[in-house]
């Protein structure tokens, strides 16, 4: 048995030659002559975090009744949802997918595609061409239908964060929860709810900012500023104020895309 170091940087063991059964042969050979080139990427989150952050922020201000009126404000909402909140994060969902995080591929990309048609929606709101939930009773019970399916996949996505990252878990999990009451709000027509949910909505936006700093100031001091409660293997003593934010050297504590995850 010989000792060797995986593409994550984990260090297990391997069958010697004498171990491995004949068939084995050939993968023994192509693992001898293959070369792995490592391209670490930056954490993508940082950027779908704070897209999402600042849309959701605006939105849900407007859904609250804090700002906003029926005509004009879709059409200034429309661009910044389109480009920050929908684009933003799809890209950075694509970007989570080669840094192998799927939680935050599956949350990003959902998410991305909400903000690019609530983005559409709000034009064509704006433009007279579909009918607004304010003063469609129809087109407000469908868009509470849009939160159940976000509020389905943002449940499961909070689950799974439980096991990486308590920021990102608490982020997801008052995005849930106020999708949840989105949708119920919307498709039972109890406007309390709907004015509850959003507030909800601003404190996982505010989550959210919170998140994507930690990560950036990070990535930019090489420290730990904001601890954001990292879980699983190899994170004990590694989320203090002050703590280096990764060793270079070993693959699991380095850059996405070097190890899985951000």
């Amino acid at each position: 048995m010989t000792t060797h170091v995986t593409a994550d940087g984990r260090t297990g063991r391997s069958a010697s030659p004498a171990d491995e059964p004949a068939s084995a042969g050939e993968h023994r050979f192509w693992r001898e002559h293959t070369t792995i080139s490592l391209q670490p990427v930056a954490a993508p989150s940082i950027l779908g975090l704070f897209g999402f952050a600042v849309s959701t922020f605006m939105v849900a201000a407007n859904l609250a009744g804090w700002f906003g009126n029926d005509t004009t404000t879709p059409l200034v909402l429309f661009p910044f949802a389109f480009a920050f909140g929908g684009v933003a994060q799809m890209l950075a969902a694509m970007w989570s997918f080669r840094a192998r995080d799927g939680l935050a591929t599956g949350i990003h990309g959902a998410w991305g595609a909400f903000w690019i048609g609530y983005g559409l929606y709000t034009l064509l709101v704006g433009l007279g061409v579909a009918p607004g939930t304010a003063t469609s009773t129809d087109a407000r019970v469908a868009f509470g239908f849009w939160f159940i399916g976000l509020a389905a996949v943002t449940w499961t996505g909070f689950v799974a964060a439980l096991a990486e990252n308590i920021a990102v878990a608490l982020v997801l999990l008052t995005l849930a929860a106020g999708s949840t009451l989105l949708a119920i709000g919307m498709t039972a027509t109890a406007r309390p709810l709907v004015t509850i949910g959003a507030i909800v909505l601003v404190a996982s936006a505010v989550l959210a900012w919170y998140t994507a700093s930690a990560l950036m100031l990070a990535s930019s001091t090489g420290r730990i500023v904001l601890p954001v409660g990292r879980r699983g293997e190899g994170s004990a003593g590694t989320d203090r104020v002050g703590a280096p934010s990764a060793w270079p050297i070993e693959y699991t504590s380095g850059y996405p895309g070097v190890k899985v995850g951000q």
